[in-house]
């Protein structure tokens, strides 16, 4: 290759070729579409808007009544001009102006909403199939989103939150969907709340509702329970009679020692039995008062 002194040298005069990027020559290109369009979408815009107001003016004052809104204070409205969101974004609550022609409004309610999730055969983690339903607490947070985002959210929410809820007991078995619904209730929450926050929604409060067994099921842990009671029954009378001949043992102990203690044992049987008023009353015979008479009979 020359280098510029031999160039200089030579007095050859080498012509400049200017080398452009590809990339930005389609760059440009398209931001020229981009502006051709954006001017034309203007023009029809200012057209469609003059010929709209020209049309409300003729029919005056019956447009009127299709022209002003009103909603609630617990709804917001999200209104499409040409079919771009107006800036501002979502208006209300109370009185504002539209152009039927050309204005579309779609009304979003922010107040809480609740739905029953429909009950859903789900196989546990120990193999056992229950029916689970369940009930979804959850309100608007921003109604641009709920809007531009996704095409139903109250749709997309139920049906979101029937397939997080197979997902979740799926992995539970039979004892912890039972007896720890709290815990499940907040893991159901976290995950729709998750997957909910790009569609603007809010999930308040997520809770399992009913377990249905099978009837077989049913029957066979109602057996042992019962044969867990019985057993706990049996335990605990075993125990009762134990310490109930402790007892007996250490009374038997104290009144042997003493002869005198058994004769007012009688007595006090006794006076038990008078105060019944029974026309009957056994007199208790001591065991050793019998020996000594059987001893005489055989001598």
């Amino acid at each position: 290759m020359r280098t510029m002194s031999d160039m200089r040298k030579g007095g050859s005069q080498d012509e400049v070729i200017p080398i452009v990027d590809r990339n930005i020559i389609s760059e440009r290109n398209t931001d020229d579409e981009a502006g051709d369009t954006d001017i034309c979408n203007s023009a029809a815009s200012v057209f469609l808007t003059i010929i709209s107001v020209l049309l409300l003016v003729c029919t005056f004052p019956f447009s009127m009544f299709f022209c002003i809104k009103v909603i609630q204070e617990y709804e917001r409205a999200v209104i499409f001009r040409l079919g771009r969101v107006k800036k501002g974004g979502a208006v209300g609550p109370g009185l504002f102006f539209i152009i039927p022609c050309i204005d579309q409004c779609s009304i979003i309610d922010l107040r809480t909403v609740s739905f029953d999730v429909p009950p859903q055969e789900i196989l546990t983690k120990d193999s056992v199939t229950v029916s689970v339903d369940a009930v979804v607490y959850y309100n608007i947070r921003a109604p641009m989103a709920a809007v531009c985002n996704v095409a139903d959210y109250s749709k997309s929410t139920r049906l979101l939150s029937a397939t997080t809820l197979r997902n979740i007991l799926g992995t539970k078995t039979l004892s912890e969907l039972l007896a720890d619904r709290e815990n499940i209730a907040t893991d159901l929450k976290s995950m729709i709340d998750t997957a909910t926050d790009p569609w603007g929604i809010d999930i308040e409060r997520v809770e399992v509702k009913d377990v249905r067994l099978p009837q077989n099921l049913q029957r066979a842990m109602a057996a042992e329970a019962e044969a867990t009671r019985e057993a706990r029954a049996k335990v605990i009378g075993a125990e009762g009679e134990q310490k109930a001949a402790r007892a007996l043992k250490e009374a038997s102990d104290i009144i042997s020692s003493s002869p005198a203690a058994l004769q007012l044992r009688y007595l006090q049987t006794l006076a038990t039995i008078s105060s019944e008023k029974n026309s009957t009353i056994v007199f208790p015979i001591p065991i050793d008062l019998l020996s000594s008479f059987c001893k005489k009979k055989e001598e």
